[in-house]
């Protein structure tokens, strides 16, 4: 990617010293983007009864993955890497991140806006090991994940690591997709999406695994909305198109059950195929239009 260090985002917290210890906006008239799609979403997921109350750690964009792999294999944090004087190896990939989570943020800003609607901010946390949310505990071994309830995205460092070496999806678009997954899910819960999700499921406990799965590729596809944009703001170089592919073919369940030697079952997959996972990225990607990102109504 094309992208040049600059002030850290106002919405990025970087808490690695202190942890450790192991339905959518779109351009045009608001009659015709924003509004239709929670139309269509909640009529597809509403029924009767439950509050749709948004608890729990909140679908993940990769959770579950490195627990299913044994978990990480980066080391806990030492002392000296928690010394805040002490120079930091991990600045450029921090300011990494900083500059992705602003313009993935911007991009849906102006589409909430251009739909008549405010967009709210994510947080992001980086931490070390595990660290406290509104969810509860949030460790390492369950990969990036964003809670609902406090609007924010929670990344250890070293799982771009893992990303690379283990599941063999190197490259920053790689980790660019990876947080636009993120906030994919923040779109979904301002949208109230992720609420019906939750109620439904509570409702039709033998449909879970189905909607996590659509809400899951929904995410994909907006990180492709907004790999979009930044193709047409010249950001991206060659290769980073399939850097994000990679990323999201890597994270397919059945990838994931293979790698750990274990049998290949549709029926306990929470995240999607690696087929749906590139073909919801890629159709993102390939219209800039949220309104392809209608998972729910799909043909899976």
């Amino acid at each position: 990617m094309r992208w040049s260090p600059g002030k850290r985002s106002g919405n990025l917290r970087d808490r690695r010293a202190s942890t450790g210890g192991g339905g959518i906006p779109l351009p045009g008239k608001l009659g015709g983007g924003l509004g239709t799609i929670i139309v269509i979403i909640v009529a597809l997921l509403v029924g009767t009864g439950g509050d749709g109350g948004s608890t729990g750690t909140g679908g993940g964009a990769l959770g579950e993955i490195l627990e299913q792999l044994g978990g990480p294999t980066v080391p806990a944090a030492t002392d000296d890497a928690l010394d805040a004087d002490a120079p930091d190896p991990e600045r450029r990939q921090v300011d990494f991140v900083s500059f992705v989570l602003d313009d993935v943020q911007g991009v849906w800003r102006e589409q909430f806006r251009r739909s008549g609607e405010q967009y709210r901010d994510a947080t992001l946390e980086l931490f070390r090991g595990r660290t406290s949310t509104a969810c509860g505990t949030g460790t390492s071994d369950t990969g990036p994940f964003y809670c609902p309830p406090d609007q924010g995205v929670y990344i250890d460092l070293g799982f771009f690591r893992e990303l690379s070496d283990r599941f063999g999806a190197p490259g920053d678009f790689a980790q660019a997709y990876v947080i636009a997954h993120e906030i994919g899910h923040h779109v979904q819960n301002l949208l109230g999406i992720d609420e019906q999700v939750r109620a439904r499921s509570e409702r039709e406990p033998d449909r879970e695994n189905d909607l996590s799965i659509r809400q899951e590729l929904q995410a994909d596809c907006f990180a492709g909305v907004w790999g979009h944009a930044a193709y047409t703001r010249e950001l991206l170089e060659s290769g980073d198109l399939e850097e994000g592919l990679s990323a999201a073919e890597s994270v397919g369940d059945d990838r994931i059950q293979e790698a750990a030697g274990a049998d290949v079952n549709p029926e306990t997959w929470t995240h999607g195929s690696a087929a749906q996972r590139q073909t919801w990225f890629r159709r993102g990607y390939d219209s800039g239009d949220p309104e392809r990102c209608d998972t729910f109504s799909a043909d899976l």
